[in-house]
């Protein structure tokens, strides 16, 4: 079993249990790419993608996120009224308002405490964990933070940057007080001047006044060159922050966004070949704030990790924002 050496003030945090849910339908790079100019070649080639999932209409944001609630709250023997704040991480909310974490705690009966949604795209769900182990630290008790999108909503199927990339999903853990801290300070940040790389456009107000309508769009090859030089120096400030150094690793789940950006990460990071690496994209896809608790639960239940192993977390997207920290793998 792995350990953070590193402790915060007050109630030190774990992951109590983990969730997920993915949706029934598997999409191929065959169809896919009846609405691009490529082929399922390529777009392997490109991604290490071969297929993803893409919602019903009846998996929902919130239906998706409170099936991997109901699974993470199960897993970790805590009840839906004894969480103190429920935090939904998403980039793809069908309304404004309400927010889909106070319908999430209101499906799951967790109405005793706070909710709401946190967005930080692809960092999302690392975002939600750092600000879920403060609220353990102050002493709020159990913290659900789920992370949940419904990508196919706003990728546009024929846009080559992104229509091949991106699926839906959520996945969900549950946050309480430890004896041991099970998750170690997060190195994260923000980088607005770069914003331009992955947009949602046109906006809303341009929107009404032509026919186009509003879609992820992103520069690719910046995102990538951007990330496997960005997150290498953060994944190691975040080392140190926990105490731990990279042969103490038994897992690494870094944002599933492309297999090309994971491999890089790897090479840099010079991983010991007994870590495993989550590559849930091969099959899942990007889905952007789910992707990281989905690949931990790839990890889990396939048996490549298990509970109490030592795993490095790291999300980075859209903002430009980017997180991770150390944490010790809890129970599926």
């Amino acid at each position: 079993m792995g350990s953070i050496s590193s402790i915060s003030t007050g109630h030190p945090a774990a992951l109590l249990g983990l969730g997920a849910y993915r949706p029934r339908r598997v999409v191929t790079n065959e169809e896919v790419c009846e609405h691009l100019e490529v082929d399922a070649a390529w777009v392997h080639a490109r991604s290490g993608i071969s297929t993803r999932r893409m919602a019903g209409p009846d998996e929902t944001v919130v239906a998706m996120a409170s099936a991997a609630a109901r699974d993470a709250l199960a897993a970790a023997g805590v009840a839906a009224a004894d969480v103190a704040v429920t935090l939904v991480a998403t980039m793809s909310s069908d309304t404004a308002c309400p927010q889909v974490g106070t319908r999430v705690a209101a499906e799951i009966g967790a109405v005793h405490g706070a909710a709401m949604d946190l967005g930080a795209a692809c960092a999302g769900f690392c975002y939600a964990l750092e600000v879920a182990a403060s609220l353990v630290a102050a002493g709020h008790g159990a913290v659900l933070v789920v992370g949940v999108e419904r990508m196919s909503d706003i990728v546009e199927p024929t846009d080559r940057s992104t229509a091949f990339l991106f699926g839906d999903g959520a996945g969900a853990v549950v946050l309480g007080p430890s004896s041991e801290p099970g998750i170690g300070p997060a190195a994260w940040g923000a980088d607005g001047t770069q914003a331009d790389l992955i947009v949602q456009s046109p906006t809303w107000a341009q929107a009404r006044q032509s026919e186009e309508r509003p879609a992820l769009r992103m520069q690719g090859p910046a995102v990538f060159r951007w990330a496997t030089s960005r997150m290498v120096p953060l994944v190691f400030e975040a080392l140190e922050k926990a105490g731990c150094k990279p042969e103490q690793l038994d897992a690494f789940v870094p944002h599933q966004a492309n297999a090309r950006i994971t491999d890089g990460l790897v090479k840099a990071l010079a991983l010991p070949d007994h870590v495993a690496v989550a590559r849930d994209v091969a099959v899942t896809g990007n889905t952007s704030a789910a992707s990281v608790p989905l690949a931990m639960h790839e990890l889990l239940t396939t048996g490549r990790a298990r509970p109490g192993d030592l795993a490095l977390l790291c999300g980075f997207g859209a903002g430009l924002t980017f997180a991770s920290q150390v944490c010790v793998l809890p129970r599926t």
